[in-house]
């Protein structure tokens, strides 16, 4: 992510005008090669950068910085463009971040094809967090595998080490789709 040209507003209030460009692929592809491998060997791929993040990574800047079987760690920056109106980082970045890693943790558990779906998510906001926050360390971990529901929980953590947001989720095993 970048920030692009610059204008200044005149109007009262206005600051500078700024702007974003999001790029990603077509996720299609490697959904089709992600239904041929485990879950772990799929994260591992995306972690190595084998196979294009999601879409919803590239938007908001999150990074995979390890993987292994019922634990995954991403980190993402703060962006000005997710502030709310009271000029912190909006509970649904965190929330969404908390989602995935909570997701992909269930995700490295699956056999080939399986695959998953969130039932709940429970999140509480510690803090709230900013560009000056840094980069945060968010940590999904499986607390329970399941042939029908797995549980799993997040923490994420600023460059301080500081918690700024955990959650519980309750996430749908689903077995390959027989053809």
């Amino acid at each position: 992510m970048s920030d692009a040209d610059t204008t200044t507003d005149a109007r009262p209030g206005w600051g500078e005008e700024r702007s974003l460009t999001v790029r990603w692929n077509d996720p299609a592809p490697v959904l089709g090669v992600a239904r041929t491998m485990t879950g772990l060997s799929y994260m591992e791929g995306l972690r190595d950068g084998i196979y294009p993040p999601p879409p919803i990574a590239q938007l908001l800047g999150m990074s995979i910085e390890t993987v292994a079987r019922g634990e995954v760690v991403f980190t993402v920056d703060p962006h000005e463009s997710q502030y709310n109106p009271l000029g912190v980082v909006h509970g649904g970045v965190a929330c969404t971040v908390l989602d995935t890693v909570v997701g992909c943790a269930v995700h490295t558990t699956l056999e080939l094809g399986w695959f998953y779906t969130s039932i709940d998510l429970n999140v509480s906001y510690l803090r709230p967090f900013t560009l000056a926050t840094g980069q945060l360390r968010v940590t999904g971990r499986v607390t329970k595998p399941g042939r029908r529901v797995a549980f799993a929980e997040a923490v994420a953590v600023d460059a301080e080490g500081r918690e700024i947001a955990t959650a519980t989720s309750s996430l749908l095993v689903m077995a390959p789709e027989r053809g």
